[in-house]
């Protein structure tokens, strides 16, 4: 296989890589670096690095991301974030940039040298570049990767989910294959902006059935009146997301009744609970929707469980 200028496996770091040793003694004993990106074959300081004006994802949004969580230095459920990134490429008929192995090298590469002990990786892959034609390229042409990596600071999403967000409910006007996970976000955006204008943290997309989707950048979830944790099924209406299934399994262990259906607003307005889940943020507590309280306006014990727990049942890689 060819890896272009820079072969990442010529990068693992002997004593992370090899030896198993904790990865962040290479944040406290490293000279300080600018934040680095790996494009295309090469790593690169973040203000040298670009794409090519003719790729596909930058003309079209031609392209799909995965989004991993880093933490202690570890990423955890890297299998099944690569897996959807897998079927979304599939599903979009986009070959892989470089082989799944190598793709797992990179992104621990670039953790490194971003010196992540507790933040987010992002994978991003397109059709590659080409002249600019609706058309897919000429067969043969390589699809484009760029990794990047930052820190987030746990203390403040602690003190976030203590609080609990705010959501809003707006119309769900996407196209019909939102299970693909595209970088062709600006539906997202533009929900996601309402929230912000609003001073909430959050949109819950609704259909025409006035049933909740999923959140611009998460997925919905509520507790009913009588403790029935519930959420919509992973359809081609919303991204299946990889939290949503840990959760799933952590609450099959606990014995939750857990119900995976469509629910309307009307009954988000009135649970008892509500809370979303994503790599970023895990389980966020919702403690209002459209300016009501959920509840008694306070994280709920259900949401608080599972966000204490969840990466007990969560891979660490």
């Amino acid at each position: 296989m060819k890896w272009g200028p820079v072969n990442p496996v010529r990068l693992l770091h002997k004593n992370w890589y090899g030896r198993r040793s904790p990865p962040w003694v290479f944040f406290r004993s490293e000279p300080p670096l600018s934040r680095v990106a790996y494009v295309n074959g090469r790593y690169l300081s973040r203000r040298d690095a670009s794409v090519n004006i003719e790729d596909r994802g930058y003309q079209f949004a031609d392209g799909v991301y995965e989004l991993c969580e880093v933490r202690e230095g570890r990423l955890i459920d890297e299998r099944r974030h690569i897996e959807r990134l897998r079927r979304s490429l599939n599903e979009l008929k986009i070959a892989w940039p470089l082989a799944p192995s190598a793709l797992a090298v990179v992104m621990r590469e670039t953790i490194r040298r971003n010196r992540v002990y507790n933040g987010i990786v992002y994978v991003q892959v397109t059709r590659g570049v080409a002249r600019r034609d609706h058309a897919f390229p000429p067969a043969g042409t390589p699809s484009s990767i760029v990794v990047t990596a930052r820190s987030l600071d746990p203390a403040a999403n602690e003190r976030l989910a203590a609080e609990g967000i705010a959501v809003i409910t707006v119309p769900d006007d996407r196209w019909s294959r939102v299970d693909i996970k595209t970088i062709a976000l600006l539906p997202n955006v533009l929900a996601k902006q309402s929230a912000r204008s609003q001073g909430a943290r959050e949109a819950w997309l609704v259909d025409q059935e006035g049933r909740v989707t999923e959140g611009s950048s998460t997925n919905a979830w509520i507790v009913t009146t009588d403790g029935k944790v519930v959420t919509r099924p992973a359809d081609n209406g919303i991204l299946r997301g990889i939290t949503r299934s840990v959760l799933i399994d952590a609450l099959k262990v606990q014995g939750l009744v857990f119900e995976e259906r469509a629910f309307s607003i009307t009954e988000a307005h009135a649970a008892r609970e509500a809370f979303v889940t994503a790599a970023s943020q895990i389980v966020m507590p919702v403690v209002r929707i459209d300016g009501r309280l959920v509840g008694d306006g306070k994280p709920g014990p259900v949401a608080t469980a599972l966000r204490r727990d969840f990466h007990r049942h969560a891979e660490w890689a």
